[in-house]
């Protein structure tokens, strides 16, 4: 079996040597997570729901609003300026610009493998008792499959997701040699509500699933899981395994909507957030788990030793300070709002359909049609596609086709961006379409 994406072979002694005969079955037939920059990666980039307003960094806050002012192609200049006059004339309150050279230097220790404080801090405000019912991850993947490796035998068990949904799940899962039972969301009128009813029957047929992924909001749906479902489930005594639930998109949902509430109440539930999004930290990669101490005692105890470093734990203190959290709740508000001011605008272009979903995340799932609306138009996978590369080929503006998903046929999913970047998303759609 050919190994997918390889483009140079390399040696080919010893001749008795077959790596391929080596390498898990499952691996070799893996088709991997294909991530926003795979495709394109310069432009205005509106599809890989990253925070358009910067990280909620106090000592860089203002070094982004620079930037939004002055445009990104001098940006390397004033950031050095910037960052070297701050890093001299810092607030001794910032952990990221308190960090001394003795600090610096100490980066030829390995960090610490627990990182209680931050812990602590990420406790404070989700609403667990204490750092023991934190687990902090590389990202969430690293969360992701964690519970693959502590929970499940590979070519025996299976998990259970709610498509259309994120994509690592099955990745992982096809990593892990582990079954994907897939129960589909109800996607009539862009509900995207899970499916109780088809949710039994799994429960009923495969009464050993180990995990259940559901992700709300939901991606690219956008779409809130009501803490009624994640409750039901939690009680249903035919499922006997893990509710997983996603809430990287959290932050940009209504007030209540977590369910870490219900970490506190129930031992199978684990939620997984992320400072990728609302906290516009996405490049330190900083997921973590919210669950029950037993579940985080075992996942600690099979991560490996040092899996978050200095930086970014330094850089995670300072966003979760208390000028972080105010920096954050002034993006989210800005994000949101022009959420609303984008959905406005696109449903003015004649050749936008539906806008899809619960719109409780940082971005929306909007319809391309053949036509226009009031020609009957219906939605086109081949236009939403010629959309897709005329704008990130041609116009410098990236958003990303989800067209292939269960009920997103014709989709564009497009980042809400700043107010700049989101007109010029709606002035480039009126023009192509």
């Amino acid at each position: 079996m050919p190994i997918l994406g390889l483009t140079e072979q390399g040696p080919t002694q010893p001749a008795h040597f077959n790596l391929e005969a080596i390498i898990r079955p499952n691996i070799l037939a893996l088709v991997p997570y294909r991530s926003a920059r795979d495709d394109y990666d310069s432009g205005i980039l509106l599809d890989a729901n990253e925070n358009a307003l910067g990280p909620c960094l106090p000592a860089i806050h203002e070094l982004a609003v620079e930037q939004a002012k002055i445009g990104t192609e001098d940006m390397p200049r004033v950031k050095e300026e910037k960052e070297a006059d701050r890093l001299i004339n810092g607030d001794a309150s910032d952990p990221l610009l308190n960090m001394s050279k003795e600090q610096l230097a100490s980066l030829n220790r390995y960090p610490s493998p627990t990182h209680d404080p931050l812990k602590q801090l990420i406790a404070n405000l989700r609403g667990v008792p204490n750092e023991n019912w934190v687990f902090l991850g590389v990202g969430s993947d690293e969360v992701i499959d964690l519970l693959f490796r502590v929970s499940c035998i590979p070519g025996k068990d299976v998990v259970i997701t709610t498509p259309p949904t994120y994509g690592m799940y099955e990745v992982t899962a096809n990593v892990n040699d582990v079954g994907v039972v897939k129960v589909p969301l109800v996607t009539e009128g862009g509900k995207f509500e899970v499916d109780m009813p088809a949710l039994e029957t799994a429960f009923s047929k495969y009464p050993e699933a180990k995990l259940l992924f559901l992700c709300s909001p939901g991606n690219p749906t956008g779409t809130l899981i009501p803490l009624s479902t994640m409750r039901a489930v939690a009680e249903n005594p035919a499922y006997k395994g893990i509710i997983v639930v996603d809430e990287a998109y959290i932050d940009f949902a209504p007030e209540g909507s977590s369910a870490v509430q219900l970490v506190n109440e129930f031992a199978n539930v684990c939620v997984m957030q992320t400072l990728s999004k609302g906290f516009g930290l996405a490049g330190i990669r900083l997921g973590f788990a919210l669950a029950p101490p037993p579940l985080v005692q075992i996942m600690t105890n099979t991560k490996a030793p040092y899996n978050i470093s200095k930086p970014t734990a330094t850089l995670a203190l300072s966003s979760l300070s208390k000028s972080g959290l105010s920096i954050l709740h002034e993006n989210i508000s800005t994000l949101n709002a022009s959420r609303t001011q984008l959905i406005s605008d696109l449903r003015t272009i004649p050749s936008i359909g539906e806008i899809l979903g619960g719109n409780d995340a940082n971005f929306v799932l909007a319809q391309v049609l053949d036509k226009p609306r009031e020609e009957g138009g219906r939605p086109s996978n081949t236009r939403a596609v010629e959309a897709y590369k005329r704008m990130a080929e041609k116009m410098g503006l990236v958003v990303r086709f989800r067209g292939n998903e269960i009920g997103c046929e014709g989709c564009l999913r497009i980042t809400v961006g700043s107010k700049e970047e989101c007109q010029a998303v709606v002035d480039r759609l009126r023009q192509i379409l």
